[in-house]
């Protein structure tokens, strides 16, 4: 649960902010002070990204939700 909580968090943050969230990773990512210039469609695929995360995660959460529906339907009629 915390770990699809972050994952969402993530996605919401690389979706709004892609500039900030790829120039902190990249800044960990680089050995010393020389400057790394991105091209501009990495921000794009990074704010695509966010959007694919945070489906994903919303739709993982439906489904279990579903099924947990499926699964009481099931123990109401096997109770009656």
């Amino acid at each position: 649960m915390v770990l699809r909580t972050l994952l969402l968090v993530l996605g919401v943050v690389e979706f709004l902010r892609p500039r900030q969230l790829v120039d902190f990773w990249m800044r960990l990512a680089v050995r010393g002070d020389d400057p790394v210039e991105l091209r501009e469609w990495v921000y794009s695929i990074a704010r695509l990204e966010g959007v694919v995360i945070v489906l994903w995660v919303l739709g993982n959460a439906l489904r279990r939700a579903r099924s947990s529906d499926d699964q009481e339907a099931v123990a109401v009629v096997d109770a009656a």
